[in-house]
């Protein structure tokens, strides 16, 4: 027997926040140089140089920057996220006129994905917004952009927020993020379910007993068809709620006109490297805790 709908939201809400959680601590530091690379692509050589700089100057510390809000957001996004789409399901489903219970076909869950990022935007954009000054505030102080000496705490960010630009300035970067989320997810989600399904087809079997080596590599391949997607929107986003720090930014249009203008395409794609390296560890480890919480779950309430 299904569970009622609003016990299968609060067990998708809480296996989401499971799986954002483990995306957290399986690709953070990989997260951090992205960041900074994003924001300042003149700064750093290269992926290793960007890990290493950071390594000898502050520690390991350093590449963990930004872990308490990242986790905020992991887990908000996440938990929001997976609660949305199974609710996204169901509307697919009526629209596509597709019985309750019966399989929805890939492209169909893809969709499903790409309207739930919609819900899963309002939750992630302020704390995104906080991690990513943290992770590149001591870029900001050795460019001359913020004065030295300013201390990064979260609660130093979100006070700064609050008194320059109020509740709202959380979400600088909102649309930016929105058209980052709807094609993202849509790829991601698709990426993720096509990659279940030519599992199952070669196995014999159903998408949900393919394995957890299977499983985990579905979740990396899901998304790593996300990053190659809106990497340089991620990109102008990131250059959006660090640099803002230091006055009023540019929206998206002008902004990313702007790098193309005055530094070509390729700063576009700068940390591209770092977030290929974690997409597999850190998406395998958000799939792999998000089913096997769930399933834990739904065992439990059927039993």
């Amino acid at each position: 027997m299904a569970p009622h709908p609003v016990v299968q939201a609060i067990i998708d809400l809480s296996a989401g926040a499971i799986g954002g959680t483990a995306c957290v601590f399986s690709g953070q530091p990989f997260d951090t140089a992205k960041v900074k690379m994003q924001t300042f692509p003149g700064m750093y050589r290269g992926f290793l140089h960007c890990f290493t700089s950071v390594y000898q100057q502050v520690g390991l510390r350093g590449l963990y920057q930004g872990t308490t809000p990242a986790l905020i957001a992991n887990i908000a996004e996440n938990a929001v996220l997976f609660m949305s789409y199974g609710f996204c399901q169901d509307v697919v489903r009526f629209l596509s006129a597709v019985e309750r219970g019966t399989e929805l076909s890939d492209v169909q869950m893809a969709c499903s994905g790409s309207v739930a990022s919609i819900f899963s935007s309002l939750a992630l954009c302020p704390t995104e917004l906080v991690k990513c000054r943290l992770q590149a505030m001591d870029e900001m102080e050795a460019s001359g952009k913020i004065a030295t000496g300013q201390k990064s705490t979260v609660w130093s960010v979100v006070r700064n927020v609050i008194r320059t630009n109020g509740p709202l300035g959380f979400y600088q970067g909102l649309t930016t993020t929105m058209a980052r989320e709807l094609p993202g997810y849509f790829c991601f989600f698709g990426g993720y379910e096509f990659s279940r399904s030519t599992f199952a087809q070669s196995m014999g079997t159903k998408k949900e007993d393919i394995g957890v080596i299977p499983l985990m590599f579905s979740g990396g391949f899901g998304g790593a068809c996300l990053w190659l997607t809106v990497y340089p929107i991620d990109c102008v986003k990131s250059r959006i709620q660090v640099l803002s720090l230091a006055g009023r930014q540019e929206g998206f249009l002008k902004t990313f006109i702007g790098i193309v203008r005055n530094e070509g395409v390729a700063p576009l794609y700068s940390g591209l490297t770092p977030t290929m390296i974690r997409t597999f560890p850190a998406n395998g480890a958000l799939f792999l805790a998000y089913e096997l919480s769930r399933k834990a779950m739904m065992r439990r309430f059927d039993s």
